[in-house]
């Protein structure tokens, strides 16, 4: 007689999270101080008013917008006020930031909004296999996150895990 097929990783209790899922939505386009500097030096308060003011703010619905400056000029911080204040209409998200950076702003931002507390107690793999690029920093950010909340951590798929993390036993005093 046969013994019964067991699935030991369903039987795990483990729980994975996919990284994956933090993604941005939307597409990622670039607004770049750059144009509005005179020489390519100075901000001028008023023709970078005057500018916002006249700009296609509707380009940018929906998607991300990430702020920046690519030319080696001092930004008054004011500037980027002025930009948010011009593209929250519109935006779903936007950062100082360049284009290939948002990816990574994103989902650090995700990561630390969301209420991790049901996963207090549990046994968790992060899962490391993904159809869209998770920056490093994604882990670094879901691990910290994470470990003062669960009993365990690990990197990869359910079958096949690297330990990363696991609680330490504490002896009850009896």
């Amino acid at each position: 007689m046969e013994s019964p097929l067991i699935n030991r990783v369903a039987a795990s209790g483990l729980e994975t999270i996919d990284l994956e899922k933090f993604y941005p939505a939307g597409d990622i386009v670039a607004f770049d101080l750059k144009q509005y500097l005179f020489m390519e030096l100075i901000l001028k308060e008023k023709d970078f008013r005057e500018a916002l003011k006249n700009h296609d703010w509707e380009q940018y619905r929906g998607k991300n917008l990430a702020v920046f400056c690519s030319a080696d000029a001092i930004i008054p911080m004011w500037a980027y006020m002025l930009v948010a204040t011009y593209a929250a209409p519109y935006v779903a998200d936007m950062a100082q930031t360049t284009p290939e950076h948002f990816v990574e702003f994103s989902f650090l931002k995700r990561l630390k909004s969301m209420d991790w507390s049901a996963y207090a107690g549990k046994r968790l793999v992060i899962k490391g296999c993904s159809d869209k690029p998770v920056p490093p920093a994604a882990y670094l950010e879901i691990t910290q996150l994470l470990q003062p909340l669960a009993l365990s951590i690990m990197f990869g798929e359910p079958c096949s895990t690297v330990p990363v993390y696991k609680k330490a036993k504490v002896e009850v005093e009896g």
